[in-house]
């Protein structure tokens, strides 16, 4: 499942090539560097004639300034498409979120949620920087160093591929069993304790008033240990890695030489004019040469050690795309209803005098991932302009229906909408007949007027006043300074009666023929509760609109025109 968002997290090779190509240039100008500083040092305690090290200087100079000009150009390219990609990544993550959202995202915390797609994501940009790049330049480096080895010593260039081939499997091995559990574990812990700190903050006032700020505190702290020790953990794997590193570096270092050193002429053998590589047939290495030979792996491994760290970064990079695609599966839930699927008739739903609002026939739904369904076989007709409350004890199934009846969830059965099966229509043209009101209101850190507008752009201050003094908020209002007076981040500045107000405000500006109210009570003291409830269904009488209004405490008998319970996801006969 992870495998699509971690295709999407890789950079395409005509974005990607130039990180790779300036990387592998240099890391083999460090190694290059070395054995020219090896073989400089060396040559020049033979004395030989200036001429004879001119070469090997400006070589010196030469690796050195290419080493750190192609870094450079390392890290500005490969940056700038991982980044580029990580953008694409955010794009596709949304657009799945958009598909599953609100049904398919009910099972996870907003506090876990919002890791995944901060810190998860994030996490996704190592794949090509600690990942691919790292472990393409390596091959091409150990190759290339191989190869160069092998002209001057082949024995030697066979000790080095060997001793290679064992650190990229030993080292890749070993960091993949130390990080298997630990970078799961290490996602897991950071993913709990942003949903933590977000319920802490969320609920502050809440845990100020019942005396609990101290033990979620204490909460919070054993959640901050145990990702501390996890990330010790995984530091404490790098370090082994890397100490592992250093080891089979020394000891392909000493097998190279063990293999060479009988090779070695004496100088005089080696001629003082030769260029010190080697020299006439048969007469073995020289000392420049095996300098070059023996110190050679040494660089070699400076850049192979970042094979056991891409291994570590390749489990992390992978526990996150886990978490990404668990919260934004490819594939959507069949619970869920994704918009682009449905075949649409192209006409707008319309609600004949002589149909009912809506007609329901043995509709069962679940929710993703639940055992048992939250509705089954349930029957239901609602007339035009007819008031209807749904009562029942929580979990009887009240908001699946609200739920179904706005296509958000999937459904078997038959749900006709004004004498049209729903199945033909577009759920967004559904959902311009049948408006829900959630049993919390969403609003936005703007004024008042931005969060009215967000329903009918068109709409007049007259028309926003209007229907505030209509849903009872004509005084608070004029009390606040008018329609620029700020609600807060999410309704902070306001009571949860007037935030139903203005939800139910939004909801008339739009003008939907049937309005599904989810627990517009909810969390509103029950004198407040009341007078909300009486308002809404006046105002929706007023208006000819059709209300099902869901409750699980008793509502009262006015301008109600029939009544259903809803236990165990069936009405009572």
């Amino acid at each position: 499942m992870s495998g699509s968002i971690l295709r999407t997290a890789q950079p395409p090779l005509r974005r990607s090539w130039r990180g790779l190509v300036t990387g592998a240039l240099s890391a083999l100008s460090g190694i290059a560097l070395l054995a020219t500083s090896a073989y400089l040092i060396t040559r020049a305690a033979e004395q030989p004639p200036i001429l004879y090290l001119s070469i090997a200087i400006v070589s010196v100079r030469l690796f050195a300034l290419t080493r750190a000009s192609f870094r450079y150009l390392e890290r500005l390219t490969s940056h700038d498409a991982a980044f580029r990609q990580l953008a694409v990544v955010r794009t596709e993550l949304y657009r799945r979120l958009v598909r599953v959202a609100p049904a398919g995202l009910a099972r996870t915390s907003r506090g876990d949620l919002l890791t995944r797609v901060v810190s998860d994501v994030d996490a996704l940009q190592d794949l090509p920087l600690r990942v691919v790049q790292p472990l393409v330049i390596s091959g091409l480096s150990a190759v290339a160093s191989a190869v160069a080895v092998a002209v001057v010593e082949p024995r030697a260039a066979v000790v080095l591929a060997v001793g290679l081939v064992v650190a990229f499997a030993v080292t890749a091995v070993v960091a993949d069993r130390l990080a298997r559990s630990s970078e799961t574990s290490l996602a897991e812990r950071r993913g709990a304790l942003g949903a933590a700190v977000l319920d802490t903050l969320q609920n502050l006032d809440v845990l100020v008033a019942f005396d609990a700020v101290d033990g979620q505190l204490a909460e919070l702290r054993r959640l901050d240990r145990d990702l501390r020790a996890a990330s010790l953990r995984r530091a404490s794997t790098s370090g082994l890695v890397a100490g592992l590193v250093s080891l089979l570096s020394g000891a392909t270092v000493v097998a190279v030489v063990w293999a060479v050193h009988g090779l070695v002429a004496a100088p005089s053998a080696a001629g003082a004019g030769t260029t010190g590589l080697s020299g006439a047939v048969g007469a073995g290495l020289t000392g420049p040469a095996f300098a070059l030979v023996a110190l050679v792996p040494l660089a070699v491994f400076e850049v192979v050690g970042s094979v056991p760290v891409a291994v570590l970064a390749w489990r992390r990079v992978r526990a996150s795309a886990e978490r990404v695609d668990s919260a934004a599966p490819v594939r959507v839930p069949p619970e869920v209803v994704v918009d682009a699927a449905s075949p649409v008739l192209g006409t707008p739903v319309l609600l004949g005098p002589d149909d009912p609002a809506l007609r329901l026939t043995g509709v069962s739904a679940s929710w993703p991932g639940a055992s048992h369904p939250a509705l089954s076989g349930l029957d239901l007709e609602v007339g035009a302009g007819e008031r209807l409350v749904i009562e029942g004890p929580s979990g009887a199934g009240k908001s699946t229906l609200a739920s179904v009846l706005v296509r958000f969830l999937e459904f078997s059965g038959e749900y006709r909408l004004g004498g049209t099966d729903v199945r033909y229509l577009d759920p967004e043209a559904v959902r311009a007949q049948v408006g829900l009101l959630e049993q919390q209101p969403y609003l936005f850190d703007e004024n008042v007027r931005q969060n009215l507008l967000f329903a009918r752009d068109t709409a007049t201050d007259a028309d926003l006043e209007g229907v505030l003094e209509r849903v009872g908020l004509g005084s608070w209002l004029r009390e606040r300074g008018g329609l620029d007076a700020r609600l807060g981040e999410r309704g902070a500045l306001v009571s949860g009666g007037q935030a139903q107000r203005i939800s139910l405000a939004r909801a008339l500006l739009r003008g939907f023929p049937i309005l599904v109210l989810d627990e517009p009570a909810a969390g509103v003291d029950a004198e407040l509760a009341d007078a909300l409830l009486d308002d809404v269904l006046a105002t929706a009488r007023e208006d000819g609109t059709t209300v099902l209004l869901i409750s699980h405490v008793p509502v009262p008998p006015e301008h109600v025109t029939r009544r259903l319970v809803l236990r165990r996801g069936a009405f009572e006969a």
